[in-house]
């Protein structure tokens, strides 16, 4: 099963375009769900480090700490990880070797579009752990 550019980005802005500010509270109160979809997932494991950044910048956003973020990336981050949360999605994440294809899309698409904001706020954050 092939899953097009097109799709990916019509998906994405789908679900980004319906994340209202209380989805953020489902995101971070599924921490361990996601982070267990990422380190037991082939296609998501290498993507690890990268959830930890995007679900620490989503967590920032919600204390107060964080607020220079435009919303629409809050909202494209918050859509893909709660799209990664969704066993049914484009591709069903319950059919074997081809489950996370989309999910990978999907989060690989994200990682572009944020990228900038993604260096703007770990730069921040090495700042105020030193």
């Amino acid at each position: 099963m092939h899953i097009s550019e097109k799709n990916t980005e019509k998906e994405l802005h789908k679900r980004q375009q319906d994340f209202k500010k209380e989805d953020v509270e489902t995101v971070l109160k599924n921490q361990e769900n996601l982070k267990s979809k990422f380190l037991n997932q082939g296609r998501l494991k290498n993507y690890f480090e990268d959830f930890k950044i995007l679900f620490s910048l989503v967590k920032d956003y919600a204390n107060g700490k964080y607020k220079v973020v435009p919303w629409y990336i809050i909202s494209s981050i918050g859509a893909t990880l709660l799209y990664i949360l969704t066993p049914l999605d484009l591709i069903p994440d319950f059919i074997p070797f081809i489950g996370y294809v989309d999910d990978a899309a999907i989060l690989t698409l994200c990682l572009n579009l944020v990228k900038k904001e993604v260096d703007i706020y770990k730069l921040w954050k090495g700042s105020i752990t030193k």
